[in-house]
């Protein structure tokens, strides 16, 4: 009977190591995966372009100031922060929120998220300035969207810079040419060529502005961090050795031969970093070849902990410079 169990036990440890890899956890991927979400969402209603994780520097403080995300359209752009709230909200005379009801079971206060997306704009806009882009008075605004349909709130007294879930589920696409309503317009009238080249400058900036790195993993999750190294066996770890963000701006994880249950092999295709433009030619890309219990160590965003995600786990990863 004992050698039932042992051996019932070692079945179902293999099955959920090639199934259901346990560096795949929902709680440690919601909050993100509410943000990459939003951001598709927006995209598609406004046509715009959104720039997410963005990590840039406080000139005024010497830290990072992290930025969700930057929505930019044709002559307007609003800095997004992305709320994955649960529970009864409720605003204080501080402007902080108390949340409760929600996944911890217990009251949580949170800072002013329109205080801290304000100062996000204020960072940027000063970030922008600092790279030569001569920003119209008044171009950037900011939005709080609670993108959880758990959010409840106990009274309806949050301000219009709060898109609160209901908003959010019924906002429409805009009409093309026309203003989404969030940003006065500040190119409203201006010349057109003036208008194409101030966008032009301002996309690429956003393009090459410090951003957190970005695992993608089985199941379209997101993690937004710090890519660290690669472990496993040394000819692996060598072969990938050229794989960092100096270097590299994305690699994609492909399944090559199998071996029993599981791929016993992945093909590692990575882009070499080209300054001069956002991508590479498909004649461009490398590949290597290592063994899948290969691991990526990788720091999340505002998390203390190091995690380890198995390669088999991990479907793109994308580098910052």
């Amino acid at each position: 009977m004992w050698l039932e169990i042992i051996c019932g036990l070692i079945i179902y440890g293999l099955f959920r190591r090639f199934f259901y890899d346990g560096d795949i956890l929902d709680v440690e991927t919601s909050d993100f995966n509410a943000i990459f979400s939003v951001a598709n969402r927006l995209e598609k209603l406004y046509s715009g372009k959104v720039y997410v994780g963005l990590n840039i520097p406080d000139a005024d403080t010497g830290s990072r100031q992290n930025i969700d995300m930057v929505l930019v359209t044709k002559g307007e752009a609003a800095v997004i922060s992305v709320k994955n709230l649960s529970g009864f909200v409720s605003i204080n005379e501080d402007g902080s929120w108390t949340c409760e009801g929600g996944s911890s079971h217990r009251a949580e206060c949170h800072p002013d998220p329109l205080e801290e997306a304000k100062k996000q704009a204020s960072v940027l806009e000063s970030y922008l300035e600092q790279r030569g882009v001569a920003l119209p008075e008044g171009y950037f605004s900011y939005k709080v969207v609670i993108s959880n349909p758990k959010f409840r709130a106990i009274y309806n007294n949050f301000p219009s810079e709060v898109i609160t879930y209901d908003q959010w589920v019924q906002l429409k696409p805009e009409p093309k040419g026309m203003f989404s309503g969030w940003i006065k317009g500040a190119f409203r009238g201006g010349k057109k060529e003036m208008q194409e080249s101030f966008h032009q400058q301002l996309n690429f900036i956003l393009s090459t502005a410090p951003m957190w790195d970005r695992l993608e993993l089985k199941g379209s999750k997101y993690v937004l961090g710090e890519f660290l190294e690669f472990k496993g066996k040394q000819e692996d770890t060598l072969a990938l050795r050229n794989i960092k963000g100096s270097k590299v701006s994305r690699l994609i994880i492909q399944k090559t031969s199998m071996f029993g249950l599981a791929p016993s092999e992945l093909e590692v295709l990575y882009s070499p970093r080209d300054y001069r433009s956002e991508g590479a030619s498909a004649s461009e890309w490398k590949e290597v070849t290592v063994r899948s219990s290969t691991e990526v160590i990788f720091q999340p965003q505002n998390s203390t902990k190091v995690r380890k995600y198995k390669l088999s786990s991990i479907t793109s990863m994308s580098l910052s410079a």
